[in-house]
């Protein structure tokens, strides 16, 4: 006797705990999105598709996009794009203007050293100092009626990099969860997202592993147990480039136009949405440590873990029953 489901057709056994996934290439990145439970892989395909369209939107590493649109009319005139890239550009924005290290203007500073790419250099003090002129938040005009940008000074350039895998991937929860999916991991190239009860563990907890910043991608230090979250972390081994002796990381200061120093690997963040994820650990890998009363007045902020070049996992949130150390090379402090 076959078991028949609702709809009639026979039922698949174990469904909730069954694993559909699938990889993909965009942002820069390798793209893995997993469902558990579901019937279809319609969902998968869907959501990559979503994921490039926002890249066509949002890329600032092709000719043509809304952004780059906008970079192409700076000190010409405003530019209108549509109203998902308003809304984020202006929160961009905004969050640039409170200068805790996130700075959407921070593209011809990016262009300058060019790390991550083949073509990476170290700039004179010189080139620097003009980059510096032209990344004030305070020299953009948003109109919230025309959903127009316009970035005043010639040379200026808007560059999402630093938030829009977050926002991307809480679109992707969006859309899966309007379609009635129940759990699932969309991975934006380290950005993780983690939606639902983990149907891969009788607690229903998640495993989230905390990269090693001196090894290979996909070496963990430490595994995280916690429930339906985002999971970013920021890290000065991301994208590096070495010359003269001396290694140069990818987070740039756009006070010093040089890559934030301080006593940090990595700071990862566990939180409700990715975006808030992309913005938190921008804002403590610049504060290089712990601030007071960071996300006590948040519950969409469950905790951080800071990895310091000594070695040290420093714990900010999180139930120390909750991490468990992998590598004996590190210690938590």
């Amino acid at each position: 006797m076959t078991t028949l489901n609702d709809a009639g057709q026979p039922a698949i056994s174990e469904l909730a705990q069954q694993r559909r996934h699938v990889s993909h290439y965009a942002l820069g990145t390798d793209i893995d999105l997993t469902l558990f439970g579901s019937d279809t892989n319609d969902y998968l395909t869907q959501a990559n598709q979503l994921i490039d369209q926002y890249e066509d939107r949002l890329t600032v590493n092709r000719l043509h996009s809304e952004v780059m649109a906008i970079n192409h009319a700076a000190g010409q005139h405003p530019v209108q794009v549509s109203a998902a890239t308003y809304s984020l550009v202006k929160q961009a924005i905004l969050l640039s203007q409170q200068h805790f290290g996130f700075n959407a203007l921070i593209g011809p500073l990016v262009k300058l050293w060019r790390i991550g790419f083949d073509d990476a250099q170290l700039p004179t003090q010189a080139e620097i100092d003009a980059r510096l002129k032209l990344v004030d938040p305070f020299s953009v005009e948003l109109d919230d009626q025309l959903f127009s940008v316009y970035l005043t000074q010639a040379g200026m350039e808007l560059d999402l990099g630093g938030i829009a895998k977050g926002y991307i991937a809480d679109r992707i929860q969006d859309y899966w969860e309007a379609f009635g999916q129940r759990a699932g991991m969309i991975n934006l190239g380290g950005n993780l997202l983690m939606v639902g009860d983990s149907p891969l563990h009788d607690d229903h907890q998640w495993r989230v592993g905390i990269q090693n910043p001196l090894s290979p991608r996909g070496n963990a230090i430490a595994s995280v147990k916690i429930g339906a979250c985002s999971a970013v972390t920021s890290g000065i081994y991301e994208r590096h480039f070495e010359i003269n002796g001396q290694s140069y990381h990818h987070i740039l200061d756009s006070k010093t136009g040089y890559p934030r120093q301080n006593d940090l690997l990595s700071v990862t963040i566990f939180s409700k949405k990715s975006i808030d994820g992309e913005i938190e650990t921008t804002r403590l890998f610049f504060a290089g440590q712990p601030e007071d009363n960071w996300g006590i007045d948040r519950d969409d902020l469950y905790g951080a873990i800071f990895v310091t070049k000594e070695k040290k996992l420093e714990i900010v949130g999180l139930a120390d029953a909750t991490v468990t150390l992998l590598d004996p090379e590190f210690e938590i402090a």
